[in-house]
């Protein structure tokens, strides 16, 4: 068999049924062999950067591996920027790329493609013979979940048509458990234990039903409300204890309740700047770190305990100890659901009076979140709007949210919306994103989603200017003049790449809107007419 076609049967031998990329002559051989195996799915992307993001969306979605492959020289420089977005997401991703030839290192397309990869932080596993190819794929793939980033794959070209022997070597089962450290433990309850206002915090590294039965019951047995973070966003969705988002996303009431407590739980939580502000939400708090990621533990925060280890076992093993002590539970948790049974999730301000063709922000948004089925996924888009975009936009669970937001850059939405919904399993996809990410990363890859009957709908703020500068120059009464640009219609737009779309300009509009949400046969895109001086950054 040859190295193309020992790869591809990998792929499939180890569970990966779903491969993103873009032939080039590194890797067109085993893009196409794998594209003839039945039961598997090649979705081919129209740019290298949107193989590696729908494999970034299909992974956050799934929780499984997603890979992609590319070809070597600009086809893997191309893909760059979306690596740095998933290891800063810590998403397991393999990529695939072809090598140039040792003995042919004067074609153009030569890079030293290890010293390209590395400063990203992702991982690289190198092919140094077509004999251990296999091997290196599932070193690869072990190392992605291991290790929680993207490996990059690297095989030589002239390695593809060498012949070798196939044998499956099953990767061995994740050994998740982890014995939890007794003094570690002690000095964690001693902490929990103390407290009178306490706060159960929630990350993406608690979205699991274990973790999350754990820590309901926990919080019922301390008396305390729960957060999440926002990548854990919707994980106590009907818990009349929950606080919502904790951070610069929080509501004013939420903010008022961790601004009382004294105490901070936090599990698969990284405590980045954004769920602590900078460090001021947990000012004058004491706070425990459960996590079963080591690199987690203290990365961005220093912490009063911190316990390693999995996730549900650490919060029963707290409740076994609270239980043991006779601790009891506080009234913190009550005086929350006293409190809140009233509140709106978020109010919305009004919003000052528009240009003529444009409409609100924030009542916009919300009509059009409440159209899209509520079981949906929502993958968001980089740009000045997500910050109000999040509080407005519902989303069912948090593996049904997409943060694309890792790396600063925009226009990263519309590959990895492709993504989730290969592993979305019939649900609608809504991508929220601006007019720049959508002309800068969107149109592209908008092609592939016609092209592959994906099931998204796009709604494009379009307020004819790159906002995060318009505001910049606004603040300092500065012409922002050079932010805005005359965009085509993009709704029209839309139309001729194949897909659906629609303009909204005045409220009712949102009919017309209602109408090609319910209709919609292809990708659908809505592009909504604002004003650059009504989005709101907050």
């Amino acid at each position: 068999m040859q190295v193309y076609k020992a790869l591809a049967q990998g792929l499939i031998d180890h569970g990966v049924k779903t491969l993103f990329g873009l032939m080039g002559d590194g890797n067109l051989y085993l893009a196409n062999h794998y594209s003839s195996i039945p039961g598997a799915t090649y979705i081919a992307s129209a740019h290298e950067a949107g193989a590696v993001l729908m494999a970034n969306g299909y992974a956050s979605v799934s929780g499984e591996v997603g890979v992609a492959t590319v070809t070597h020289g600009p086809g893997l420089a191309n893909a760059l920027p979306p690596v740095i977005d998933s290891v800063r997401s810590r998403m397991p991703i393999v990529l695939i790329c072809g090598d140039t030839a040792d003995g042919d290192r004067n074609t153009l397309q030569d890079i030293a493609q290890r010293e390209l990869v590395l400063p990203t932080g992702a991982g690289f596993e190198q092919v140094r013979r077509p004999e251990t190819a296999v091997q290196n794929l599932r070193e690869a793939l072990r190392r992605a979940t291991a290790e929680r980033r993207p490996i990059v794959l690297n095989v030589p070209v002239d390695y593809m048509w060498k012949e070798v022997d196939y044998q499956h070597d099953p990767l061995p089962p994740a050994d998740r458990d982890i014995t939890l450290d007794p003094d570690a433990m002690d000095q964690a309850v001693g902490v929990v234990a103390a407290a009178e206002r306490p706060i159960i915090l929630a990350g993406r590294g608690a979205a699991t039903p274990s973790a999350r039965e754990a820590i309901c019951r926990l919080a019922e047995r301390l008396g305390a409300p729960v957060a999440t973070t926002l990548r854990g966003k919707s994980l106590f969705l009907a818990d009349p204890g929950a606080l919502g988002v904790f951070g610069t996303l929080s509501t004013s009431a939420a903010l008022d309740q961790i601004g009382k407590s004294d105490c901070v739980i936090a599990f698969g939580a990284s405590l980045n700047s954004w769920t602590t502000d900078s460090g001021a939400l947990l000012s004058g708090k004491r706070v425990v770190h459960c996590d079963s990621d080591p690199q987690a533990i203290r990365r961005h925060i220093d912490v009063d305990a911190a316990v390693l280890g999995d996730v549900a076992t650490i919060a029963h093993a707290i409740i076994g100890y609270l239980d043991e002590a006779e601790v009891p539970a506080r009234r913190f948790r009550d005086d929350w659901i006293g409190k809140s049974a009233d509140l709106e999730e978020y109010g919305i301000p009004p919003s000052p009076a528009s240009l003529a063709g444009s409409i609100p922000f924030r009542e916009t948004v919300r009509a059009i979140d409440r159209l899209i089925p509520e079981d949906r996924v929502v993958v968001v888009d980089a740009g000045r709007f997500m910050f109000a975009g999040y509080k407005l936009l519902h989303v069912p669970d948090p593996h049904s949210l997409v943060h694309t937001c890792n790396f600063g850059a925009i226009g990263l939405g519309m590959g990895n919306a492709i993504g989730a919904a290969l592993a979305a399993q019939g649900r609608p996809v809504f991508l929220v994103c601006g007019d720049g990410g959508f002309m800068l990363g969107g149109i592209t890859e908008f092609v592939s989603a016609v092209q592959n009957g994906i099931d998204v709908i796009v709604m494009v703020l379009n307020d004819s200017s790159y906002g995060a500068e318009h505001i910049q120059f606004r603040n300092r009464n500065m012409d922002p003049s050079r932010t805005l640009f005359r965009w085509p219609d993009l709704s029209a737009l839309a139309i001729a790449l194949g897909g659906e779309g629609v303009t909204m300009r005045v409220p009712d509009d949102l009919t017309t809107v209602e109408k090609a949400i319910v209709n919609r046969t292809r990708p659908l895109l809505i592009e909504v007419k604002l004003d650059p001086d009504d989005v709101p950054t907050e």
